[in-house]
């Protein structure tokens, strides 16, 4: 079976994706009450060999209310009028949400140490504070 190229490394075989097809919803004419243009393209992410654990734990957390609790990711597109064209938006997407999975996270950010300037900054700006605070107690009696 043809392989859909996810990443340079990764890559997933076109019979893990399951197209099913319905009739769009909303308002339309006759060819919205005729003609099933809306597709649903589901991916089982928890059964795939193609993916690592890594990259199957983020692309279910990246998907969200999209993902079933069977570990299956449905893409819906009906934004179109002709099937061929919701099909191809509906592999666009899950091809967008498989890549974002495979990217690494970002490295944790490494805390750092304020600056010495920003130390004296913020030590005037107190001192600042607390001088307009004492200028407005009751004058000193002589």
């Amino acid at each position: 079976m043809p392989r859909i190229a996810v990443t340079a490394r990764l890559s997933i075989d076109e019979s893990e994706l399951v197209e099913s097809f319905a009739r769009s919803s909303g308002a339309g004419g006759q060819n919205i009450q005729k003609v099933e243009t809306m597709v649903q393209l589901r991916f089982d992410a928890r059964n795939s060999p193609s993916l690592p654990e890594a990259v199957r734990e983020r692309l279910l957390r990246l998907a969200g209310h999209r993902a079933t609790t069977a570990g299956e990711v449905v893409i819906t597109a009906q934004e179109h009028r002709s099937q061929a064209r919701n099909r191809e938006e509906a592999r666009t997407r899950m091809l967008e949400l498989l890549q974002a999975a495979a990217a690494p996270p970002p490295p944790k950010r490494r805390p750092t140490r304020p600056t010495l300037g920003s130390k004296k900054r913020r030590l005037e700006g107190k001192t600042q504070r607390g001088a307009v605070k004492r200028l407005r107690g009751k004058p000193a009696a002589d």
